[in-house]
């Protein structure tokens, strides 16, 4: 009697989870914009002819939209890589950060970034509520210079880099993760690490940019963070049966993979170019720093293989090349074009080398984001202290390679503090919704594919139809 009642009990409450998994999410964004109904419509900030330069604006709105283009990029690429059953679901995780990251940010996300600083940590949640103070607000932040674009337009960048991050973990944790609960981690990541981040590293009053740590365009805010967080995902939700049977998965569509990594690239002009905020000759100096690198890099993982006795493959050349666009992020406004090719090679060489190490290992990152992300980013981070310059710009810093090596510690020591936190919190975040809602497909629907046990989709024909 009594196990009949436990079951009854159980029985209820997966059923009232179920209820709420249903209602939750369409009901949390009804109350947005209901809310978004009282919020009073203000005028945009003019200022006088000195305030607004015409150039900057111009390639900002082209920078901003090159690094939207890297999310549907990033989602041909992740795509191409896995099994073909779960093509769509892995590309949806992608894509979909683009609405929920959307609302967040202009709703309170920009302004935790952004806002005026709680003693460096994070920004003032009321700041920036609903977008206040940044359509009719003078174009700088708190602490800092003024911008010569209007401040909508910074914060709009500045959402597409948030947009993108989130979606880089989904390599790692593809094939098995519920869509739900990875749509709540997109909330709750964004919420309680990349905003931190954001505001440590870029706000003027930021705790890592006071303390001299460099991050041009993302290295430890975008991609350590994502590495780290990927790694997390890895751990908690554990090996894929496929793995654990030694199962062979050919990816399912490489020409995805060459869009995506064209995609990918083409928009990084506009994630590290964009960075220099301004039409000038720092922005020409992250754009060729960029394309340099991914070319070494490209090269580099996929010589690297040859010289290990494989063939060069398109997916060498193309997950090569990613790695180096992450590994000159945060230094492509420090750093000379020379110096490029050497982070591009040796970001290449030493992810190439723990991505096998991973492989072999229990570990199951779907699509080596911690290897290639993580790691690209760690590496990027400290060859910025190696070689950054202020011959190549004065507002940064000299590096250990130029005789101050206490610059390079900085950067290590910053390094280490964004590595902590970005893999501690994940780890909680992937654990917290573990425990409130099923994080991981069953067996049953891990081997159907998550493209129809989770979107009743599949790629290439219509499901309803037999």
């Amino acid at each position: 009697m009594l196990k009949l009642q436990i079951i009854k009990i159980t029985s209820n409450k997966n059923f009232q989870l179920a209820s709420i998994q249903k209602w939750a999410p369409f009901a949390l964004l009804s109350m947005v914009a209901i809310v978004a109904l009282f919020i009073p419509q203000l005028p945009n900030f003019v200022g006088d002819k000195t305030t607004y330069n015409a150039a900057d604006i111009s390639w900002i709105l082209i920078a901003t939209a090159l690094v939207f283009i890297m999310t549907p990029g990033l989602a041909f690429f992740y795509g191409g890589m896995v099994h073909r059953k779960n093509i769509l679901s892995t590309m949806i995780k992608s894509i979909v950060s683009a609405g929920i990251v959307t609302i967040i940010w202009v709703t309170i996300g920009y302004s935790l970034s952004f806002g005026n600083s709680i003693n460096g940590i994070i920004g003032n949640p009321m700041t920036h509520l609903f977008f206040k103070g940044v359509v009719d607000g003078a174009p700088q932040l708190e602490g800092g210079t003024a911008f010569t674009i209007p401040l909508l337009l910074f914060a709009l960048f500045q959402l597409m880099f948030a947009i993108i991050t989130p979606s880089l973990v989904v390599g790692a944790v593809a094939e098995r993760i519920k869509f739900t609960s990875y749509i709540l981690f997109i909330v709750l990541f964004i919420l309680l690490v990349y905003a931190p981040l954001a505001h440590w590293s870029w706000h003027p009053n930021g705790f890592l940019l006071k303390m001299g740590a460099l991050d041009f365009a993302g290295g430890t805010v975008v991609h350590i963070s994502a590495g780290c967080a990927a790694l997390a995902g890895a751990i908690v939700l554990k090996s894929r049966r496929a793995k654990l049977e030694q199962q062979e998965i050919p990816p399912a569509n490489i020409p995805y993979v060459l869009i995506g990594t064209g995609l990918l690239w083409f928009g990084w002009f506009g994630f590290n170019a964009g960075s220099a905020l301004g039409a000038n000759s720092l922005a020409v100096n992250a754009f060729a720093t960029t394309n340099t690198a991914a070319a070494s890099a490209g090269l580099a993982w996929m010589f690297f293989d040859v010289m290990k006795g494989k063939k060069p493959s398109v997916l060498g050349f193309c997950i090569g090349a990613v790695v180096g666009l992450v590994a000159i992020t945060p230094a492509a406004g420090f750093v000379g074009i020379p110096q490029s090719i050497f982070i591009g090679v040796v970001g290449a060489v030493i992810s190439n080398v723990l991505s096998h190490v991973f492989k072999l290992s229990r570990l199951d990152d779907t699509l080596d984001v911690f290897p290639c992300h993580g790691i690209g980013g760690m590496v990027g981070m400290l060859l910025t202290g190696v070689f950054a310059s202020k011959s190549v710009n004065p507002a940064g810093n000299d590096g250990l390679f130029y005789g101050n090596p206490i610059f390079f510690f900085t950067q290590l020591k910053a390094m280490i503090l964004v590595v902590t936190y970005s893999f501690t919190v994940s780890y909680g975040i992937f654990k917290l919704i573990a425990y409130l809602l099923p994080l991981r497909v069953s067996e049953e629907e891990e081997e159907l594919g998550l493209d129809a046990t989770q979107h009743n989709e599949k790629y290439g024909r219509n499901p309803m139809k037999t």
